[in-house]
């Protein structure tokens, strides 16, 4: 009974922040400045420093692939149509950010709305999630298949291998994409064919040698980053998840999404997406008045929070337990399934 008083306190809460809705020219104009030519500057720096050292060129790599997860923020930005107030601006940036990014606009932007729209349902997984399966779904699979499962939830297939799958080879060509997407399939095959006249461009003058050795060190970090920071916003202790009869909106927003709880320098590089619960309450809300918005809403801070140091804990959880309602590691149910026989010998 306690649930429908709870999304009506969740559904006044977004009413009352329709106020930080409104995206600012002049702030939006000034963020995407502030990335852009930074991130154009350290990638000049890169090539200057290949004569040096490649020392030098993995380092600056860091710096340099946080700001490529900067723009990203503001393509997903364009994709909630929270960026500008024109829908053709954020169009159209976001699609020239996703070349950038090799992440082709309107595809994500239509698959990240079904996430949106289903984080939390049991029933509606696979749109923009990481696969994670329930207990009783991972005990039903062959040997084999288990054995793929783990190695696909380890830390070297997560951060390392996913990020070269998930932004080189899936989005050249997301076969999960229905053909009835027309659009999206359209923005595919334009951002493959930016990236194609990027690296004619490149060839023809750092030449293509360079390239590689200057944006794959920096494509790998982004990736990493933005797969890890997507990871510990809905995989952590006490997350939400519930069969679709009794899932709510409202609920897997606010329970469902972790307040990462970053260093400053670290919310204004990531774009304050860390603030996850509230971009899930209300995706309309600019990344830049996400931080003013929970500081102005006491009721919207008391949430998951997760830490740099605490997030880490997040990388044992492998599996959803129905029957206890959280997340579990594998050797919580290695220890489950061998100290059921004990228990029972007791009897």
């Amino acid at each position: 009974m306690a649930q429908p008083a709870f999304d009506q306190a969740a559904a006044d809460t977004i009413r009352a922040l329709s106020s930080y809705s409104k995206p600012s020219l002049w702030k939006s104009c000034f963020q995407l400045l502030n990335t852009f030519v930074p991130f154009v500057l350290l990638w000049a720096l890169m090539w200057l420093s290949l004569s040096y050292s490649y020392w030098v060129t993995l380092l600056l790599a860091i710096p340099t692939s946080l700001f490529v997860v900067r723009l990203f923020i503001i393509q997903h930005d364009c994709g909630h149509g929270s960026f500008f107030r024109s829908r053709r601006a954020n169009n159209t940036v976001g699609f020239f950010l996703g070349v950038l990014t090799l992440i082709p606009y309107d595809y994500w932007r239509k698959s990240h709305a079904i996430h949106h729209a289903s984080h939390g349902d049991l029933e509606r997984r696979g749109w923009g999630d990481i696969d994670t399966r329930t207990v009783k779904e991972y005990l039903a699979l062959s040997p084999g298949r288990r054995r793929l499962y783990r190695i696909l939830r380890s830390p070297v297939a997560l951060l390392v291998i996913g990020p070269v799958y998930q932004f080189l080879i899936k989005h050249r060509l997301p076969l999960d994409a229905p053909r009835e997407w027309k659009r999206e399939w359209k923005s595919v095959y334009l951002t493959n064919l930016g990236f194609a006249l990027v690296l004619l461009v490149m060839w023809a003058t750092i030449g293509l040698g360079a390239f590689v050795q200057i944006q794959l060190p920096v494509f790998l970090l982004s990736g990493s980053i933005g797969i890890w920071l997507f990871y510990v916003q809905h995989q952590f202790e006490g997350a939400y998840w519930e069969q679709t009869e009794n899932w709510s909106f409202h609920s897997a927003a606010m329970l469902g999404s972790s307040y990462y709880d970053l260093p400053p320098i670290l919310h204004w590089l990531t774009g304050n997406i860390g603030v996850h619960h509230i971009h899930h309450l209300c995706c309309h809300i600019p990344n830049y008045n996400l931080q003013r918005c929970m500081k102005e809403n006491p009721e919207l801070q008391d949430v998951p929070r997760l830490t740099l140091w605490t997030s880490l804990r997040c990388l044992r959880l492998k599996l959803w337990d129905e029957d206890q309602h959280k997340l579990v590691s594998f050797s919580e149910i290695r220890q489950t399934r061998l100290g059921a026989p004990t228990a029972a010998s007791h009897r």
